[in-house]
């Protein structure tokens, strides 16, 4: 397994190969490439606690001959840490050893806290070691897939089988550090010796773990569709960048070492890395990514958020890519008006003024050290912007983690609404213009009972209950440590902050259903979206979960929307519970079977914390669907925030489905052509557009089930969309196994 080091290497002999190719680069995009390149290195040069093999550098070069006890202990305990971010895992378990054997000239009080603690860490060392011997070198369907069985038992288990008896060690001395009994149960589960391998006290109950409703299993089948990117959190979207019909990915890493990636979907179940001769040499980093056809052009095009979490590291620009409709990219952020520097991984494109140009609010992150307001950039229609944040009001400051846009109070002007982790969150209502012509907005979060939680991460507007009105989801973001983990299944206190459902009241305001929906154990989800799972018509979401610490280990949750304001975990049934740090998700049909399948990127903040990223295969329903693709009028206006409501019959009776034109969540983009599930529907009733700024649905025709249409502004009858077939079969056979290749 390559070191972070030698990955580093790998990626700037491929940097030095693409000579030619990158020469011809776009004067903006080389412009970009080289001043993140110049912040890189002066990051490099005063390293931040994210870059680790840096930090190890300096801290070794601390330690001195003779120094006293607590001070020795400090520094090694600070490099230990930074070891086992590095992904530097045996070199920790060294330097542990070494901790260990001098404890004993430790006072007696410090010795009984610090023992324990060095064995939990050194249990978590061998158990990430164990990964990237099994997991990573010998990755199959189920690997990390919690709760851990079949394929993803480890076949090399010396590591796991050390990590269990540092655990083992630390509980011994501490039983109620549920950190450490949170870890074993882990490695019991890689060593297929769970529930039995773990003694009774510590272990967490198998009931805990089951799913609430028998949802078929999706495969994991990155690595065969060549999608396995091996990198740190990121940005991830799934949409057709290149007009051919096939949704493609774009997917980004936060180190700026990381090259952000275009994946071409070939047509045939796999990926092509098109990233050099997309144009995209050197434009890397990126926490997340937000699409949209900004200049109506008809081409979808992408912006690349950095910064996020790093204070004032996080001065850094973002990007957006103009998509050039013939398969590459060009970045035109400067000559857009939109170069700053500001740290942030939210942002949401929105006509708030109904002029049919997509403006662009930035969330970024303000905290007591440094103040960075928000920012909103009107589009001028001539492909530049200008920033008219404070002239609105809207420069809010605040430690902002996720931003949506909604019209939450169907009066035909979008809204937008603000998640943050550091104090109550905001519903701006966009009230229009005034008598002068300035827009006006208010922030109406308190009366509209939607400020909380007050630690907030992603967030999104939806319909999921399907009465024509837009709902809110807020996912909380707070813990103590992974422990919390183990106490939500074990029923002991914690300080989990749980997610709040508020279900749209029609008078203004809304209604906290959270109690009764089911999601007390969705947990600090990072990224996070919604789509169909099963083409039944009502929405769901998957939660990609974590926090920066190494020991973070939590599944991903899939909640099923059960149709009666219910959310059942599928997490297990479904296969999706990745161990891995999760961040942007994505549902699209990527294989053109009627169904949604699910990507998602994974990886850490930490400079070792990497894995591969995830593209779950749905198995299919027989459940009905419409896909549907909006397109500019002569008038060459914005589709984003077009309402459709399709009524149906079925032997059930008849219902009605409301769906928005979205990228979905604020962490991850879905496809902006539109995959509706109809449930058990045989006949379409009727099916009415609501187009950006208007209230009143228009009747559109010629639309049938299990079909995909165009539908264009200003006509009353879609036409079919031809959408290319797959051109083989699916080319992983379910449960096969296969080795990770690099990247």
């Amino acid at each position: 397994m390559p070191s972070p080091g030698q990955f580093l290497g790998i990626g700037l002999c491929l940097l030095a190969g693409w000579g030619e190719l990158s020469a011809q680069r776009d004067p903006s995009t080389a412009e970009m490439a080289a001043l993140l390149a110049r912040i890189d290195r002066e990051h490099r040069e005063n390293p931040h606690g994210y870059l680790n093999d840096e930090m190890v550098a300096r801290i070794k070069q601390t330690i001195r001959p003779q120094m006293a006890l607590p001070e020795w202990y400090s520094t090694h305990y600070a490099l230990t840490e930074n070891l086992i971010r590095a992904n530097r895992n045996e070199e920790a378990v060294r330097e542990l050893d070494a901790m260990l054997e001098t404890t004993g000239g430790l006072p007696p009080q410090v010795r009984q806290s610090v023992e324990p603690a060095l064995q939990r860490m050194k249990g978590l060392a061998w158990l990430r070691h164990a990964e990237q011997r099994n997991c990573v070198l010998h990755h199959s369907a189920d690997s990390c897939l919690f709760p851990i069985a079949g394929q993803g038992i480890h076949q090399e288990p010396a590591s796991s089988g050390q990590a269990r008896e540092a655990l083992l060690a630390a509980l011994a001395q501490n039983p109620e550090d549920e950190r450490a009994r949170w870890l074993l149960n882990v490695t019991a589960m890689t060593l297929g010796q769970f529930p039995a391998g773990v003694p009774e006290p510590y272990r967490i109950p198998e009931s805990q773990l089951e799913s609430d409703y028998a949802l078929p299993r999706f495969q994991e089948i990155a690595p065969a569709a060549g999608v396995d990117i091996n990198a740190l959190s990121g940005g991830g979207a799934m949409e057709d960048f290149d007009g051919d019909g096939w949704l493609d990915l774009i997917v980004s890493s936060w180190s700026l070492r990381d090259q952000v990636r275009f994946l071409h979907n070939r047509g045939d179940g796999t990926f092509e890395d098109r990233s050099i001769a997309a144009g995209l040499a050197g434009i890397t980093g990126g926490l997340n990514l937000i699409i949209a056809d900004y200049d109506n052009d008809g081409d979808t095009d992408v912006l690349v958020l950095r910064g996020a979490w790093l204070g004032n590291h996080g001065r850094q620009p973002n990007s957006l890519l103009a998509n050039n409709g013939d398969g590459t990219f060009t970045d035109v952020t400067r000559a857009a008006g939109l170069l700053s520097f500001h740290p942030t991984q939210t942002a949401v494109w929105w006509d708030f003024d109904g002029d049919g140009w997509l403006d662009l609010f930035i969330g970024n992150e303000s905290t007591e050290d440094a103040v960075h307001p928000c920012e909103l950039y009107r589009n001028r229609g001539d492909g530049t912007f200008v920033e008219i944040a404070t002239t609105l009001g809207l420069d809010s400051q605040g430690w902002v983690k996720g931003t949506t846009t909604g019209d939450f109070n169907n009066d035909g002007r979008p809204d937008l609404y603000l998640s943050l982790l550091d104090g109550p969150n905001q519903l701006w209502v966009n009230q229009g213009p005034d008598a002068a012509g300035d827009w006006q907005f208010a922030d109406v979060a308190a009366a509209a009972g939607v400020d909380e939680p007050f630690r907030s991460f992603p967030c999104w507007f939806w319909d999921f209950d399907n009465d024509g009105w837009e709902d809110l989801f807020v996912a909380g973001f707070g813990v103590e440590d992974v422990g919390d983990a183990y106490a939500v299944l074990t029923g002991r206190p914690h300080e989990m902050v749980g997610p709040r459902l508020y279900r749209n009241n029609r008078r203004g305001g809304f209604d906290d259903v959270s109690e009764t929906a089911g999601l007390e154990q969705c947990w600090l989800p990072m990224g996070a979206n919604f789509g169909d799972l099963d083409n039944d018509g009502w929405l769901d979401f998957y939660a990609a979960t974590g926090d920066t610490p190494m020991d973070m280990t939590l599944p991903n949750k899939m909640y099923r929307n059960a149709g009666d304001g219910y959310f059942q975990d599928v997490t297990t049934a479904g296969g999706f519970g990745h161990l891995q740090k999760g961040h942007a998700v994505a549902f699209g049909d990527f294989d053109h079977d009627g169904d949604q399948d699910v990507h998602t990127v994974m990886g850490g903040a930490f400079s070792g914390d990497r894995y591969m990223n995830a593209l779950f295969q749905n198995p299919g329903s027989d459940h009905a669907w419409l896909k549907l693709q909006f397109e500019m009028g002569p008038d060459r206006r914005s589709v984003l925030g077009t309402r459709v409501r399709v009524d149906v019959a079925g032997p059930t009776g008849t219902r009605t489905v409301y769906r928005t034109v979205s990228s979905g969540g604020s962490f991850g983009c879905n496809p902006l052509r539109l995959e509706i599930g109809l449930g058990d529907a045989d006949k379409i009733s009727r099916v009415a557009v609501a187009w950006p700024g208007k209230v009143e649905f228009e009747p559109i025709s010629g639309v049938a089930l299990r079909g995909a249409f165009r539908v264009r502004r200003g006509d009353r009858s879609a036409e079919t969309l031809l959408l290319p077939r797959l051109a083989a079969a699916d080319p992983n056979p379910a449960g096969s196994n296969h080795s990770h290749h690099q990247h």
